[in-house]
């Protein structure tokens, strides 16, 4: 019989009997997964399935059917002896040779002695020698006739075995196969049938857990069906792939200009490179070396293309010129996307497109959260991008050209990131160019290799051009930094240092309006600058009533709020419905599927805020596209109301334009004080300006000495925070209030830090 030996590697289940170390078999018992023994139990699922026996849970016991089949071709003879069991064999398992029956046979018949030993009768003998014929014509002749061969047969058992099992299999075991017990349950109820572990041995490695939820043999199945289809996903492969940054000296632009014929000689590799380099060896030169470099490409006649900033996103004709379906599976939806890359010229780039797209695609469905519908949304941009760029970095491409693409600027966002992880699986140099350290970049990938400058210089262009470069002078330069160390974490801020700016209203005391009033953004409370974006706090108030009836006091507080930065709106409303707008007739187009359409509204030829800065034109585009997606107007894509947020924000008043104009996010903001003693309700124009310029900014205060219901009746939700002052009072006519005199008495406040004195 064959003996159980012990295995120095789990390799060694694989390796052919005559080439084992000691001529023998394995039993191992399995109760701790790490991620080789996954990757062990799956190769020897594989081969189990192939070359052996698989066993989910228990063996069904013979039944009636298969006892009598059994006595029909054997009767109901049985003797305790090595010929009579061979000589059975020989007429129940007939494909068994002489040796493998002769093993199996003295195996048989010692365990049959053991059953003895411990007591067993001869009935009880006969009954389990009937059931271990059963079993091995029933699930196990497939692999009798395999015993002892030189590839030796595998069984894998998943689940608590039984004690008969555990004869049999190790029956089996020494009449010349492998096996392997998988006991994701633990090794407890093994260890009541064989305590002294004499059958098996127990598998120990390093940094063995507890399996995967759901582990077996079952989940092995799903596993292997996988790999079968993501295997048909691929078609067939390329016959070279990518050599990437293995030859680099690590020298950043350097690399990029080595001739193709030195990086490598291989004709199954394409030698590439992926290199981020951020920050500049020499803020002096940097544009200037830029630009030689480009030249330098061009004049090798390489294929060079340049984006800057952010990758434009795919345009709708784009998207639209990818065929696409719904898709419940992952492999379906790449098997069916990936039919759009198309490259006739050359098949071999065809494939080495489709590799590198679905690698990244299968890689990117593992990340936590992910779903089919993300990645198909992913995988369409992808594509998009590909089909953009493919005639510029692969025209008449062949063996062992590469192109090579440029970003100016660090990935902004996952799709760009993931897009020029494509591009470096393919054949083409991918260079990411950071110059200004104060950037991010979310690009993460094994293959990328970094270079670190410690100068910062910020260039928004890449120079394509002579006329393109500008060279600051060193002076120049050592102000910026003089500027980067006053107003970066101290509390100082630069003119318009920022460009974006998100607000929060404060909750309020009445009075605290006043002390608020003319402070600057950057002292107020929850002011915050993080990541380049400005958190505004910003007064957004009713004054309903006035204060013990003093009508004089009332306008006296009104007018102690009137600054050059305050817009007041004294008569109401400030816009109607019926007012003439020529954005009314455009605003349809200006808004797709919920979306601005930022390029269309300042393409028109209507636009009225072409003149402005251009990071305030996107600032106030921005807050129409908030305002909307909050729903904050009641009717907001429910009766065409958003259509109205349109044309009411696209055609604000003159003087209102001219104070965002002039707006720095971290000092004094503009104002909006509306005034409203009548019993006129606001319009619906005036309340879609006022949570519009909350949105942008502005400090907005409505004073209704009425108290009636005012700018409320249009929001979806309470946005103003409401004070009530005093007594209703009606019928006041709003006075000039150049001629109120200012309220000189002191206040509180004046008395309260004057006591001293």
């Amino acid at each position: 019989m064959f003996e159980h030996r012990k295995i120095q590697d789990l390799e060694d289940f694989f390796t052919e009997l005559n080439k084992r170390r000691e001529k023998g078999v394995y039993f191992y018992r399995i109760d701790g997964y790490n991620r080789q023994i996954g990757e062990f139990l799956r190769r020897y699922y594989e081969a189990a399935r192939r070359m052996g026996v698989v066993i989910e849970g228990r063996i069904p016991n013979p039944d009636e059917r298969n006892l009598a089949y059994y006595e029909e071709m054997m009767g109901r003879d049985f003797r305790m002896d090595p010929a009579f069991i061979t000589s059975s064999l020989r007429r129940w398992l007939p494909r068994m040779n002489d040796f493998q029956r002769s093993q199996v046979a003295s195996a048989l018949y010692d365990c049959l002695k053991g059953l003895a030993r411990s007591g067993k009768n001869e009935n009880m003998l006969k009954n389990a020698y009937i059931k271990f014929m059963c079993w091995l014509y029933y699930k196990f002749e497939r692999i009798v006739n395999q015993l002892g061969e030189n590839q030796i047969p595998k069984i894998l058992y998943e689940g608590d075995i039984s004690h008969y099992e555990l004869m049999l299999i190790s029956i089996l075991c020494h009449g010349g196969c492998d096996v392997v017990l998988l006991e994701t349950r633990g090794d407890g109820n093994y260890q009541k049938l064989d305590g002294a572990s004499a059958l098996s041995e127990k598998l120990a490695l390093p940094g063995m857990g507890e399996f995967p939820e759901g582990y077996g043999v079952r989940y092995l199945t799903g596993q292997l069906q996988q790999e079968m289809e993501r295997e048909r996903l691929y078609g067939r492969k390329p016959s070279v792939s990518a050599c990437t940054n293995a030859w680099i000296s690590g020298k950043g632009l350097e690399d990029c200009k080595t001739p193709l014929t030195s990086r490598g000689g291989d004709p199954t590799f394409f030698y590439n490179c992926f290199c981020r380099i951020m920050g500049a060896e020499d803020k002096l030169t940097y544009q200037s070396e830029l630009y030689r470099f480009y030249l330098e490409m061009k004049n090798a006649g390489r294929r060079a293309v340049v984006t800057e900033g952010v990758i434009a996103p795919p345009s709708m004709e784009e998207i639209g010129g990818i065929h696409r379906k719904n898709y419940q599976k992952t492999e379906q939806m790449l098997l069916d996307l990936s039919r759009n890359i198309r490259y006739t010229a050359n098949e071999e780039l065809q494939r080495l497109m489709t590799v590198a797209f679905i690698d990244l695609m299968l890689e990117e469905a593992e990340v936590p959260g992910m779903n089919v519908n993300r990645l198909t949304n992913k995988a369409v941009y992808l594509l998009c991008w590909l089909k953009r760029f493919q005639s510029e970095l692969f025209s008449n491409w062949k063996m062992p050209e590469i192109g090579c693409f440029i970003h100016l600027g660090g990935c902004k966002n996952e799709n760009e990131a993931l897009f020029l992880r494509l591009l470096a699986r393919l054949p083409v140099d991918v260079l990411i160019l950071v110059p200004n350290l104060n950037e991010a970049c979310c690009l993460k990938d094994p293959l990328l290799y970094e270079v670190h400058f410690a100068e910062s210089l910020a260039v928004e262009h890449f120079p394509r051009e002579g006329g393109d470069i500008q060279i600051g002078t060193a002076a120049y330069h050592a102000e910026r930094e003089l500027d980067t160390l006053m107003y970066q974490d101290s509390g100082m801020y630069r003119d318009r240092q920022f460009t974006r700016a998100n607000s929060v209203t404060l909750q309020t005391m009445y009075e605290e309006i006043a002390l608020l009033w003319k402070e600057e953004l950057k002292y107020r409370p929850n002011f915050d600058t993080v990541e380049g974006v400005v958190t505004m706090p910003v007064l957004f108030a009713k004054v309903s009533g006035v204060k013990d009836g003093q009508v004089q006091a009332y306008w006296q507080q009104v007018k102690a709020l009137i600054t050059e930065d305050t817009f007041v709106v004294r008569y109401v409303p400030m816009t109607d419905s019926t007012d003439p707008n020529p954005m009314k007739a455009c605003a349809t187009e200006f808004l797709k599927s919920g979306k601005v359409q930022k390029a269309k509204i300042k393409a028109h030829r209507d636009y009225p805020y072409g003149f402005l800065r251009e990071e305030i034109q996107e600032h106030m585009l921005d807050k129409l596209q908030m305002l909307i997606d909050r729903k904050l107007i009641k009717g907001t894509f429910e009766n065409g109301t958003e259509y109205t947020i349109v044309a009411t924000v696209l055609n604000l008043h003159r003087e209102l334009v001219r104070l965002i104009q002039r707006f720095d996010f971290t000092k004094r903001n503009p104002k909006l004080l509306y005034i409203n003693t009548g019993e006129r309700i606001i319009s619906l124009e005036d309340s879609i300006t006022a949570a519009y310029l909350n949105l942008v900014g502005f400090d907005v205060v409505f004073f209704v000495p009425t108290g009636y219901q005012s700018v409320e009746k249009y929001f979806n939700r309470q946005l103003v925070e409401e004070h009530q002052i005093g007594d209703y009072v009606y019928d006041l006519q709003v006075p000039d209030l150049g001629r109120i005199p200012r309220n000189t008495r002191p206040t509180w406040r004046d008395k309260f830090f004057k006591r001293g004195t």
